[in-house]
């Protein structure tokens, strides 16, 4: 009974891990990406600099632009700079012509040492990979759904994994080099086993953070079907009183900062919201910067009279649940992580990646030596292994040349950013299609080649287009930039090397079978 409950895991893992293991990839690659997406931002909008800014200085220059540029304005967004993003945003809504209506809102890029406008260039950024990982590009709320579910099916195959490998410590331990299919089985053991507890805490936490979409049948129940009003209670709305119709001057926003600091025990403002500025009945809300603590306290804010800069109001404190989910969604983004530790995230995601794809390359590898004599693959398996070099290789070549559109298509084109990402998944298509052209090792070569060439030549890329370029980065002290190029490097130098050792193994294989069959042809001979 023992033996037939690990075995019903076994299947359980491996055809889980198949069915959704190409989309698991693509979710865990692009999610260890967006870990950086503030740096990938600052690359791929090069014209922001980024250089130590005051957050009084920068809020007082944004005040002084909104002042001048957007004085009758019904709202005011301002989003501050931080040390990993240095863009300073306006943003301004206009008072709608209608009642109900939604105003027209306009947003425009600041220096955060001089307050005159920067224009930098259209595109999307790491937000792409941040959006990607859990939107997959689709309608709300379909991709969430999909995502999620792969998320439900990555835990399961966590679990039944954990069970089906009774000697899995002992396996972390054990590798064997040049054994073919028994290398790769050790490889796959080793990474999941040396970051299994980041793998389940990211894999539960995404449930968490979905938790409300996938499961909602507690607040039907307890709100009546109305799911608004659960809303409306966990994530109170600020009281915003509307306009009086009197001119009153703004209080300056700068001061507040301090104030908001206090009540958050030296926690950072991230965003400040002024509504009905120049009106007797303006107010302030300071929005809390999450990545000053581990837990993420959703909606915390402090709200002050924009005319005196009295405290109005302030978010309370969290129930204990709200702490919990707080706590999982704050470990899942891990914006609390310093450089040291966000290296760490994107080492494990890197990590959990590479999981999945051995774990692909096993499944195919297993049933493909049962071809080996024919040299003829079953339409399943030409279908597993075309799927395996477009969802694996392809995408790293699609995310490649999403980094080269940002530098070579013109900056003033018009939907400059959309087409960025219209590249990205024309060639991920391109790749579907040269796998099928190309069989087995020579298209995860050629793709592998590709990858390697795109992703080392963007250190050389980036100073032929820009003035940006290590030699200015390094100098400055822009370590965003210069780290990006040089990761940028260093990827393609990695997928060289395995580039290099796949066309050796296939080097190797052509040898002997040569000499298989020069010796079959002696004997025959003889």
């Amino acid at each position: 009974m023992k033996e037939g409950f690990r075995q019903a895991m076994a299947w359980l893992h491996t055809w889980a891990g198949l069915i959704f293991g190409w989309l698991l990839f693509a979710i865990f690659l692009t999610g260890t990406l967006a870990y950086f997406k503030d740096e990938t931002n600052h690359w791929m909008q090069p014209e922001i600099p980024a250089r130590p800014v005051s957050t009084e200085a920068s809020l007082a220059l944004a005040q002084a632009y909104l002042g001048q540029h957007a004085p009758g304005a019904a709202r005011w967004i301002i989003d501050l700079p931080s040390a990993r993003d240095p863009r300073l945003s306006v943003r301004w809504q206009q008072t709608p012509a209608k009642p109900g209506e939604r105003g027209q809102l306009t947003e425009k890029l600041l220096d955060p040492q001089t307050g005159n406008q920067v224009q930098g260039r259209e595109t999307r950024g790491g937000e792409f990979f941040y959006r990607f990982h859990f939107q997959l590009q689709m309608p709300y709320p379909w991709g969430r759904w999909l995502s999620t579910l792969a998320a439900m099916v990555m835990f399961v195959a966590l679990i039944s994994g954990i069970i089906t490998h009774k000697k899995i410590f002992k396996d972390f331990f054990t590798f064997r080099p040049r054994k073919g299919q028994r290398s790769w089985l050790d490889g796959h053991n080793a990474v999941g086993v040396l970051v299994l507890p980041f793998h389940l805490m990211i894999t539960y936490s995404s449930l968490v953070i979905f938790m409300a979409m996938v499961m909602p049948a507690s607040i039907v129940a307890a709100y009546k079907g109305d799911a608004q009003a659960f809303y409306s209670e966990v994530f109170p709305a600020a009281n915003t009183p509307p306009s009086a119709g009197k001119p009153a001057p703004l209080v300056a926003l700068a001061p507040l900062l301090e104030q908001a600091r206090g009540q958050w025990s030296g926690g950072r403002a991230a965003r400040v919201t002024v509504s009905n500025p120049g009106d007797a009945n303006a107010s302030v809300i300071l929005a809390r910067e999450s990545a000053d603590r581990v837990v993420y306290d959703y909606g915390s804010a402090v709200t002050f009279n924009g005319v005196t800069g009295e405290l109005l109001d302030s978010t309370p404190p969290r129930t204990l649940p709200m702490a919990i989910a707080g706590g999982f969604y704050g470990l899942h983004m891990g914006h609390f992580a310093g450089p040291m530790l966000r290296w760490l995230y994107f080492i494990c995601g890197l990590a959990g990646t590479a999981m999945i794809g051995t774990g692909l390359v096993i499944w195919l590898g297993k049933r493909q030596l049962k071809h080996v004599k024919s040299g003829v693959l079953p339409f399943e398996l030409r279908l597993v292994e075309v799927l395996n070099i477009a969802s694996m290789s392809g995408l790293l070549v699609a995310v490649a040349i999403y980094f080269w559109a940002n530098r070579l298509l013109p900056v003033g084109m018009v939907g400059r950013a959309d087409w960025e990402v219209d590249s990205f998944f024309i060639v991920w298509g391109l790749s579907l299609l040269h796998a099928l052209v190309r069989r087995g090792r020579a298209a995860w070569v050629e793709q592998l080649t590709l990858a390697a060439a795109l992703f080392a030549a963007v250190p050389l890329l980036n100073a032929l287009t820009t003035p940006w370029h290590l030699g200015v980065s390094l100098v400055e002290g822009d370590w965003a930039m210069a780290g990006f190029d040089l990761a940028c490097l260093a990827s393609g130098l990695l997928l060289g090397w395995a580039a290099w050792k796949m066309q050796r193994a296939e080097l190797a294989k052509a040898r002997g079978q040569q000499r298989a069959r020069s010796t079959h042809l002696e004997q025959e001979a003889n």
